[in-house]
């Protein structure tokens, strides 16, 4: 899993260590809000095993506001991706 993140195949997907940080987090976040895999998983895979993934097959982006969005959805999609913290 780690060995995945030293690769640049995945750094230069998403446009460099900062984007790739900033997915990963954003990602994990909502993945813990209740957020459900894009991919198929055990009951038992690591959540950051879930992320790597989900980049890898090209299922999560970045969008030009450095909003978390799902390939294929609109922005107005909604779900948990949209997770706000400092709306609780």
């Amino acid at each position: 899993m780690i060995d995945d993140l030293r690769e640049e195949e995945i750094v230069n997907k998403v446009g460099g260590r900062f984007k790739l940080s900033t997915l990963i987090q954003k990602r994990l976040v909502a993945l813990n809000a209740g957020g459900r895999p894009l991919v198929d998983v055990d009951a038992n895979t690591d959540k950051m095993q879930i992320v790597i993934e989900e980049i890898k097959q090209d299922k999560i982006f970045l969008d030009t506001s450095m909003n978390l969005r799902i390939t294929g959805e609109s922005v107005e999609a909604g779900g948990p991706l949209d997770f706000d913290p400092t709306i609780l």
